[in-house]
């Protein structure tokens, strides 16, 4: 353990030195040593030939390369193992070859050293194949043309961040039956912008371990990280029919594990492929509906703010000005406008031709926010517009519509409830961990049918009730369900 020890003082040592501009920069999110213990300690050992070759690409100080040696050597000593380390940031590499040379001194842990940009260089070290991948990448958005995501693109798969596109190496380097404990963002699991990395990386590996933590400010703590990680233990090949979900409160914890079939994963005919990680929410069988079988369709709002300043106005008695609704106007199932007191200017006046395209017909609209967070009540919080005249909405909500024009009203305020039942939360965070409810997710959410819907309207108040009315309205409509999960 004095490998491991030596390992996490490195660690805030470099964190100590490293300009905040520069890991900002990088991504650096250096891995402490009881997540790098908990995430080391995931792949299978027994597994393995006598020679195992490890790849750690971000290698940081090298704490996730310490914790996967000292538990090979202390669960099979028998093995010859061989380490490389990539590292582009040359402040770290110091302290990371510090590492490596200890390993060698206490366990006779061969390694290479490579100091570089792991996702272009060629250097023909970081291809494999590999036994075993342990991973913290960094995180960061990938602008499209850039260098690094054209080259993932061209040789792997498009993909808009650097954790997915160093994941996607990683997986590429494995040899068959390799596998690979990554600790990443939650992000990648659902919404249209890892699709493609996604579909690419199911069709590659067996996912074998989903671990998430209940906490998000925990695993990072001492770099001010506030992020939904999970660690993902994947097998290069097909998939198994098994997954072990796994859960702690933070990386200091025990985790809580349970074995399900892939298929409560990653739900047969899903063509989006969302992984998720709880399988406990209950779909109801009528409400296998989704919007588009509904004949409805899910928009975001076409205003960006930042870009029509010129059209915002506090004058809502101006000459042409409508309403314009942000995410934070959305209050107890309704819309309230204008919103007393704003932070923002409640009206939108469209003097131009391009700024009355934005607009949307009169009529009632469901309007969903499209951030919150882990932590709230709710993730999905829904209110319907029902004002008269045409309408602005913030591009930070999404509307539902019909055929890109208004809802019936019954059928919005049905829809609003069903939004904001406790039935349809527990089903959206089965696959969503981070903060948008992006418009791809509310196309794959269940819904009732329009009659269903209708009925639940009509059996509710004008406004949305309690919670805990609200969600014995939804258990009338399906007391199938509510009666097999008591």
């Amino acid at each position: 353990m004095k490998l491991i020890e030596n390992t996490e003082a490195r660690r805030v040592e470099a964190l100590s030195v490293l300009a905040p501009q520069t890991q900002a920069a990088l991504g650096q999110f250096f891995t402490p040593a009881p997540a790098a213990d908990l995430i080391a300690s995931m792949p299978r050992l027994d597994v393995l030939s006598d020679t195992v070759r490890v790849l750690d690409p971000g290698a940081g100080v090298g704490s996730l390369t310490a914790a996967l040696v000292t538990r090979l050597h202390e669960e099979r000593p028998d093995l010859d193992v061989h380490v490389v380390a990539v590292e582009t940031d040359p402040q770290v590499m110091p302290y990371l070859r510090a590492t490596l040379e200890e390993c060698r001194a206490i366990y006779g842990t061969t390694f290479d050293l490579v100091h570089g940009d792991y996702l272009t260089d060629d250097d023909a070290l970081i291809d494999g194949p590999f036994d075993l991948v342990v991973a913290n990448p960094p995180y960061g958005k990938l602008a499209a043309g850039s260098l690094h995501r054209t080259r993932i693109a061209h040789h792997l798969v498009d993909t808009s961040n650097v954790y997915t596109a160093f994941w996607a190496r990683a997986t590429a380097a494995l040899a068959p039956a390799g596998q690979i404990s990554i600790i990443v963002p939650r992000s990648w699991a659902n919404g249209t912008y890892h699709r493609a990395f996604r579909k690419w990386m199911l069709d590659r590996t067996s996912l074998d371990l989903l671990h998430v933590f209940e906490s998000r400010n925990t695993v990072f703590a001492d770099t001010g990280v506030l992020q939904e990680n999970v660690i993902v233990v994947g097998t290069r090949g097909d998939q198994q029919p098994q997954v072990v979900l796994s859960a702690s409160i933070a990386h200091e914890d025990a985790p809580l594990r349970r074995m399900v079939p892939f298929d409560a994963v990653v739900l047969p005919g899903d063509r989006e492929r969302f992984v998720r990680f709880d399988d406990s929410a209950v779909v109801p069988p009528a409400a296998s509906f989704t919007l588009a079988d509904l004949g409805l369709g899910v928009s975001t709002g076409k205003v960006v703010d930042f870009r029509n300043r010129e059209h915002l106005t506090e004058d809502l008695g101006g000459d042409g000005v409508v309403p314009m609704v942000y995410q934070a106007n959305v209050r107890g199932g309704e819309i309230e406008w204008p919103q007393s007191p704003a932070k923002k200017p409640q009206g939108f006046s469209p003097s131009t031709e391009a700024a009355r395209k934005l607009l949307l017909p009169e009529g009632h609209y469901v309007i969903i926010k499209r951030f919150s967070a882990k932590e709230e009540k709710r993730r999905v919080v829904a209110g319907v517009w029902k004002h008269d005249g045409p309408v602005a909405l913030d591009n930070k909500t999404n509307y539902l519509h019909e055929k890109k024009g208004p809802i019936d009203p019954q059928l919005a305020h049905g829809l609003m409830l069903w939004l904001n039942s406790s039935m349809l939360d527990a089903i959206f965070r089965t696959f969503s961990g981070h903060t948008q409810v992006n418009a791809g997710d509310v196309k794959t959410l269940p819904f009732p049918s329009r009659d269903d819907l209708v009925r639940l309207a009509q059996n509710a108040p004008e406004w949305l009730p309690e919670q805990e009315k609200l969600d014995a309205l939804v258990a009338d409509l399906f007391p199938a369900v509510v009666g097999s999960a008591e």
